[in-house]
């Protein structure tokens, strides 16, 4: 009866009008695709035995289907908000049950694991203690305790040495400083006197616990042509014996001669009171081999060594193939995961779940599990948050023919009981 077709009509643009209005709510949430009803009509015969008078028996809705395109990329301060550039889903986990979204904010919990607003871990690949990814999937955490510090080992300097330069006085010369007695803890300090040397440069080198020390290297020109002495001293305290630093004629070190090296041995860290500070004893070297001797004033051009003290996490990065890296104060930088992204053969197949999410069913097909940028999927924005991609306006426009449907239908169900009722009072 058209009773019955109109109630279907009726039902269907309530739905419509139900669908558009869940899109329009979340027009401001984050990562939020909006939806879209798919009607199919209704015949009461069968395919093969429809005549071609068959009327219509109305609407029904077939599906809610998902409109994954992409939406606006909004930028935020927080380097844990995510925006994927392209398709795929973050890959989350819920109690061990995998759920997708496109909702990218993030936070850490307080274990450190990466986590969104209602608790679901990100997942993805973490690294091993040395740094190296681990190719299994799994929840991303975040070490936030200390770097352990690192003692020197190797140093190195490029610096000119000038060869207008005349011959310093001695380092050992009667009534001079003898070789080995630097210490500038002693009663009076034995300090180096400025005619015993033509340059000098220094560094900050790290013992073990992490504690910094001054590494001095003063430079005499010998009578030796082409021939320099290298005196080292730690926090004013010769080390070792000085060291010979040849050049041939063309102002290089000799290739035989590479690595020219500065080799310390035995090293007892001191403290400010010339004491030991508890560190271990170190072994170190400082390289030269990239010294010249050229008619130019002394000029160090690098300075470089592979130590650092303690440090705490300064700051996150996450790049667009979205590898983690974690900045620490004391310069020093650690990859600590990557982010793994899922794609889908038919991602309409996938089933809403709320809180922008969504589950895996056979529809939707396997999912393909990746990092960003690879197998098609897109790369992340870290630091942004993807938007809606309803937009608000077609959406009124749908509102609006969806209530005009519902006021035909209406329309047309009074219309029915008129007809009916005329019937009826027939005599």
């Amino acid at each position: 009866m058209a009773f019955d077709t109109s109630v279907s009509g009726i039902l269907a643009a309530s739905a419509d009008l139900g669908i558009i209005g869940n899109n329009i709510a979340n027009s401001s949430t984050a990562g939020f695709k909006g939806s879209q009803a798919e009607f199919s009509d209704i015949y009461a015969a069968s395919l093969l035995g429809t005549p071609g008078t068959a009327i219509g028996q109305g609407v029904s809705l077939n599906s809610v289907t998902q409109d994954f395109s992409q939406g606006n990329i909004e930028f935020t301060n927080n380097s844990l908000d995510l925006a994927i550039n392209g398709s795929g889903f973050f890959n989350l986990s819920d109690g061990g049950v995998a759920t997708y979204s496109r909702a990218g904010a993030f936070q850490l919990d307080r274990d450190g694991f990466i986590v969104n607003a209602s608790g679901l871990q990100l997942q993805g690949y973490p690294t091993d203690n040395d740094g190296n990814l681990i190719g299994e999937l799994g929840p991303l955490q975040l070490s936030t305790a200390l770097v352990d510090p690192q003692g020197t080992g190797v140093a190195s300097i490029t610096a000119n040495l000038d060869s207008r330069d005349l011959p310093a006085e001695a380092w050992n010369p009667d009534g001079g400083t003898p070789a080995g007695t630097l210490n500038a803890f002693a009663t009076p300090p034995v300090l180096p006197k400025s005619d015993q040397f033509n340059a000098s440069t220094s560094l900050t080198v790290y013992d073990g616990l992490g504690n910094p020390h001054v590494l001095s290297i003063y430079f005499a020109k010998t009578n030796t042509a082409n021939t320099w002495q290298a005196i080292t001293a730690i926090d004013g305290v010769e080390i070792g014996n000085a060291t010979q630093v040849p050049f041939e004629a063309n102002g290089q070190v000799a290739e035989a001669d590479k690595p020219l090296l500065i080799s310390i041995a035995g090293w007892q860290p001191l403290n400010a009171n010339g004491v030991g500070n508890g560190a271990a004893t170190q072994a170190f070297t400082v390289d030269l081999g990239s010294f010249t001797q050229f008619g130019a004033s002394f000029a160090v051009s690098t300075v470089q060594q592979d130590g650092y003290t303690t440090g705490q996490l300064r700051g996150l990065e996450i790049d667009d193939s979205g590898v983690l890296f974690t900045r620490y104060t004391n310069g020093q930088s650690r990859q600590q995961g990557q982010i793994a992204v899922a794609s889908f053969t038919n991602p309409n197949g996938l089933q809403p779940v709320g809180d922008t999410s969504f589950v895996e069913t056979f529809s939707a097909g396997s999912p393909t599990i990746t990092t960003p940028g690879l197998s098609g999927t897109g790369l992340l924005q870290s630091g942004a948050l993807e938007s809606s991609n309803v937009e608000i306006t077609s959406q009124l426009v749908r509102m609006i023919i969806a209530q005009r449907n519902f006021q035909a239908n209406a329309q047309m169900i009074q219309t029915e009981d008129a007809v009916t009722q005329t019937v009826i009072n027939l005599r």
